[in-house]
């Protein structure tokens, strides 16, 4: 009767053993996400904070791209949890043109675009009636215009909002430059090294991604209170998600900011989490 009773015994306890055991395991069931990202810096940050989302029990894999266009359909038609590659302006006007519903799930970093130029030192050296080289992202002109007025080159109508700015803008041309903007940002800098136009306008991602220096190979660049921050872009109601908010939570880490700052230099630049 004793043996019985401990077999028993043994039995019970070896079952609870196992139901612990795999309620242990269901609740640490790993989460695999896929980011869309341009190639640098974006998908240099997130391989940066792969470790760490894997301790949280987040599998981040990341989908380079090397063009603005395919990451924000594939994450309309989810084959993305999200992308890192653009900025607000950028998301609105992406949004406004597709009937779409994309979100920021928060503000990562700053590329100040820059411009460069093979022929002259400074935007002021720029003789009258130059060629001035910008991509066709409409949503980068009022960066470009922002730096272009700074210089003292135009002025921009009243009431303008620089974050839907574009040539039309412009109030006075005092130098009477040309603009020539139908031109693939990923080749912008082949347009440079082709010494092509008085000054080329670089996004800074295709500017590293080239082998320049962003801090000293241009001859001017966009300042950090920029309001063309970075972003992670989700689906609308995706903010939320548990895999999402431990991602946002890596990504603005102050381990994460300090290594953006020291890998590249002033190239890219950390961003407030909230944009402040």
């Amino acid at each position: 009767m004793k043996k019985k009773w401990i077999a028993g015994l043994t039995s019970i306890v070896a079952v609870s053993l196992l139901l612990v055991g795999c309620g242990k395991s269901s609740s640490t069931k790993e989460t695999t996400i896929t980011v869309g990202a341009s190639n640098i810096p974006h998908s240099e940050i997130l391989k940066h904070v792969q470790p760490e989302l894997k301790k949280e029990g987040v599998n981040l894999k990341i989908k380079v791209f090397q063009d603005y266009v395919l990451p924000n359909k594939d994450l309309a038609n989810k084959d993305l949890d999200a992308n890192y590659f653009q900025h607000i302006p950028f998301l609105k006007n992406w949004n406004k043109q597709n009937n779409g519903t994309l979100v920021s799930a928060g503000n990562v970093h700053l590329e100040p675009i820059g411009a460069y130029s093979k022929k002259y030192k400074s935007l002021k050296a720029i003789p009258s009636g130059s060629t001035i080289l910008v991509s066709n992202n409409v949503a980068d002109y009022g960066r470009v215009l922002t730096i272009l007025r700074d210089a003292g080159l135009v002025t921009l109508k009243s009431g303008t909002d620089i974050t839907t700015a574009t040539f039309k803008d412009i109030k006075d041309n005092k130098k009477n430059l040309k603009f020539k903007t139908d031109l693939e940002p990923k080749l912008m800098p082949q347009f440079y090294n082709n010494k092509e136009g008085a000054a080329v306008f670089i996004n800074a991602n295709y500017a590293v991604q080239a082998g320049l220096d962003p801090t000293k190979d241009s001859i001017a660049l966009e300042k950090n209170s920029s309001p063309y921050v970075n972003i992670v872009a989700v689906r609308k109601g995706d903010t939320k998600k548990p895999a999402i908010k431990k991602l946002m939570k890596a990504l603005q880490s102050k381990d994460t900011q300090q290594w953006i700052t020291k890998k590249y230099k002033g190239a890219v630049v950390p961003a407030y989490p909230n944009g402040k």
